[in-house]
């Protein structure tokens, strides 16, 4: 960035575009955005409206680090630290994992089983609210998409790492939906008072094994937390720890909702299927077609 012409911010983002693309960049166009976003303190679609704008030397000067660092493999979410998930920001850090859109397939059939719920329970009539726990919560989004968009829920979300925890406290703060979430610091549910019963377990646990982490991108791999990346050596370690306790902790009738690997959907399926806590379960696939989510009902 050394010429006489001047730094237009269409002309930041092309010359950005092509560098990142040549450092392995596969959204190269998109990360160029949100950092200049990110540097200018704007929304991106603003950029759009301000291409002839020339960036002053601050700007220029925060851009130049962010872009730095994310050719040299740093995730563009940790950069700027937030995320979208489900339509609302997240705040996110290297103490949890980057949200994804696949995830979201979890809020999706929450919402969709809690709808038919309330329809069969005619608004359930014993006054009771739904109460859901968000196993392994990182950030928190799964948690708080349910408390934003089940408002008369009582979440609990439990997580192994004191950190993680207390990114999706911030979260939760922010949302205005903290007072009806309860953090606890928990390997699964060995925190959880035994007495507790949900209609709903979430979670998206680690799911990948020991072989598959070597092959994921450097970016994942150098940057997020092993440990809610990694299961084990198969991949199924924590998922078969948490079947039979989801099936302990549910009502009868009650819905575990979980992201898994492709990889292991017919391990995953054998586990729950043995364990004979619940009644029913079915592996919806993802926007790739690939068999993303598990839905088990345990036995009423």
């Amino acid at each position: 960035m050394t010429t006489t012409e001047p730094w237009t911010i269409l002309r930041l983002l092309e010359w950005t575009t092509s560098y990142l693309r040549d450092h392995g960049s596969t959204s190269a166009r998109l990360d160029a955005e949100v950092l200049l976003s990110e540097a200018r303190g704007c929304k991106r679609i603003d950029l759009y409206t301000a291409f002839d704008e020339v960036a002053d030397e601050r700007i220029r000067t925060a851009f130049r680090e962010l872009v730095r660092r994310r050719a040299e493999g740093s995730p563009v979410a940790y950069l700027v630290g937030h995320r979208e998930f489900y339509s609302l920001p997240f705040r996110v850090t290297s103490d949890v994992l980057i949200p994804r859109p696949e995830s979201e397939q979890l809020v999706v059939m929450l919402l969709d089983i809690a709808k038919q719920l309330d329809i069969a329970n005619q608004k359930r009539k014993n006054g009771q609210p739904l109460r859901i726990v968000d196993i392994g919560t990182g950030s928190g989004i799964l948690a708080i998409c349910a408390a934003c968009h089940l408002p008369s829920s009582h979440v609990v979300a439990t997580d192994i790492s004191s950190a993680a925890l207390e990114t999706a406290r911030k979260n939760a703060v922010h949302h205005d939906v903290d007072d009806r979430i309860e953090f606890i610091e928990s390997d699964l549910f060995r925190a959880v008072s035994p007495h507790e019963r949900f209609d709903f377990v979430l979670s998206n646990p680690p799911y990948v094994s020991e072989a598959e982490f070597l092959e994921l991108p450097a970016e994942v791999r150098d940057h997020e937390p092993y440990q809610a990346l990694v299961s084990g050596q198969t991949g199924t370690e924590v998922i078969s720890r948490l079947v039979p306790q989801a099936a302990e902790f549910l009502r009868p009738g009650g819905w575990l909702i979980m992201e898994i690997s492709p990889m292991i959907h017919e391990s995953v399926e054998e586990i729950i299927k043995l364990d004979g806590g619940f009644s029913s379960c079915e592996i919806k696939h993802d926007l790739a077609n690939l068999p993303r989510t598990v839905v088990a009902q345990r036995r009423s």
